[in-house]
């Protein structure tokens, strides 16, 4: 499979939850980090979603928030990922930034060039990538 979102995580559904609409579908790495996503009723079906099958989270890079400084902070956002910055590459309008997590895995955020120098984003800093869970697209192989 050959895609352009930058963060692809692999693993088993380990939550199922139907709702009228839409089920929140919970996916968890061999690494143990958790990602949360909301999709339709139909698209679980189309799928084969269950508890045990293995699926991959696809998130796009402009998708993902970066927060410092977060603690006490509580969010409706379903995904936030703890880590440490590893890496920024500023452009003339926006930055990539790379959140290296605790199990392994990296998160890669693009966001402004403002905002990750308002911020003094750079390797090192502790931060969190935060994703909505409406923003996951679920995908199985085969």
């Amino acid at each position: 499979m050959k895609i352009s979102a930058r963060n692809v995580f692999k693993g088993r559904i380990t939550v199922l939850k139907p709702g009228a609409v839409n089920s929140e579908v919970g996916l968890t790495t061999a690494a143990g980090d958790q990602i949360v996503a909301i999709v339709t009723n139909e698209s679980v079906k189309s799928l084969g979603l269950a508890i045990g099958v293995e699926a991959i989270a696809l998130v796009k890079a402009s998708s993902v928030l970066v927060m410092t400084e977060g603690r006490g902070v509580r969010l409706s956002a379903r995904n936030c990922l703890h880590g440490k910055i590893t890496n920024v590459t500023e452009g003339p309008v926006s930055a990539e930034v790379t959140i290296a997590l605790s199990a392994g895995a990296q998160v890669q955020a693009t966001i402004t060039r403002e905002s990750a120098t308002e911020m003094a984003l750079r390797a090192g800093v502790q931060a969190t990538a935060v994703i909505k869970a409406s923003s996951v697209i679920i995908a199985v192989e085969g």
